[in-house]
């Protein structure tokens, strides 16, 4: 971890082909990363986490910058989002919670009661000091490729909180919802605050863009997102408007959502797989980019398919940039799967930059 042990020089920083495109200006390049690019895909990441622990390694600064550089290193994409999990904060916070090999987040004491909301602490920015010195570290090392910050949308959070760990039928959180929804509020509001604490955090030490993760609002209808989950992410976003960073906003399975995602305040509005990016363009609107939206799955079949729907993909986003989009940011529809050959991202992120 040698080049990430010492702070150097930070170089003079042009704006970067994803930045652009989210600002809606003309980037150098059409703009590709990956979520989850920083994992289990890359042979060197599965050595250097050999006996630690994930959260341990979250609060390891030279180790985040290490795990986050080496997908750059490794495949040239123009942005590294920093390793991190979204129950991050919460665990520094202070809530009883661990992430188990093969399951997730799991919580000691799920969240079911207005005490239990009342007792969730608050997130102060000392308890996160080791994710700022991560970014600092990770500034000096990237130059002009741009650092993506990120934290779970409040909703999503909620949902880990309440039951307990990941769901298929989130029956517990959408029972509190839609029974107690004043203390759903009061509990979502305090997760916005732990949220807007965190990116607030990364956004003083520098990172260039950050991604709000909805990772489970594709689990509500429309009319539950707007009246459950939409105000508090657009709270997040509206508060740290001021720092003037593009602002990402990413869900799994929200096709139906994304024209009230798009208005929740996000710059940038990340699409799965399930529908085509000029589809998606149109629901959300204009005055929006767009992000993704490549089957993770597809990475598994022959070249010649993955550069098919490479090219197809491509050809989607120029049409919905043409329709009104600000910008096009080339991602897969959700994150690396473990066992991508990382070879064929860097075939991938060649074929984006030809394009």
């Amino acid at each position: 971890m040698a080049a990430c042990q010492v702070m150097t020089q930070q170089h003079a920083r042009a704006l970067s082909p994803l930045v652009a495109a989210a600002r809606g200006q003309q980037p150098g390049r059409r703009p590709v990363w990956f979520m989850r690019q920083a994992g289990r895909s890359l042979p060197e990441y599965r050595e250097i986490r050999v006996g630690r622990g994930m959260l341990e390694s979250c609060f390891d600064p030279e180790l985040v910058c290490e795990i986050t550089m080496q997908p750059v290193r490794r495949h040239g994409v123009d942005a590294a989002i920093l390793f991190s999990d979204i129950v991050v904060p919460l665990k520094a916070a202070g809530v009883d919670l661990d992430i188990v090999s093969g399951v997730g987040p799991v919580i000691a004491h799920p969240i079911r009661t207005h005490a239990d909301v009342r007792a969730l602490p608050l997130l102060t920015p000392d308890a996160v000091g080791a994710v700022s010195a991560a970014v600092k570290l990770l500034k000096a090392e990237l130059g002009e490729t741009a650092l993506i910050g990120f934290a779970g949308a409040p909703f999503t959070l909620a949902s880990y909180l309440i039951e307990g760990g990941p769901s298929r039928n989130y029956e517990n959180t959408k029972a509190l919802m839609y029974g107690q929804p004043a203390i759903w509020h009061e509990l979502v509001a305090k997760l916005a605050d732990i949220t807007i604490a965190f990116l607030k955090v990364q956004l003083d030490a520098g990172v260039d863009a950050f991604q709000l993760f909805d990772s489970w609002a594709g689990a509500l209808s429309v009319a539950d997102y707007n009246a459950f989950a939409r105000p508090h992410s657009a709270r997040v976003f509206a508060e740290l408007a001021s720092y003037g960073v593009p602002r990402i906003h990413f869900g799994v399975g929200t096709g139906e959502l994304l024209h009230d995602m798009g208005t929740a305040g996000a710059d940038v509005v990340g699409v799965d797989w399930r529908i085509p990016l000029d589809d998606a363009a149109r629901r959300i609107g204009p005055g929006r980019a767009l992000q993704g939206n490549l089957d993770p799955a597809v990475l598994f079949a022959p070249w010649p398919v993955v550069e098919q729907e490479v090219r197809r993909i491509a050809a989607e986003a120029d049409r919905a940039v043409a329709a009104g989009a600000l910008g096009h940011i080339f991602n897969l529809g959700h994150g690396v799967l473990p066992a991508t050959d990382p070879t064929v991202l860097t075939r991938v992120v060649e074929l984006v930059h030809s394009l």
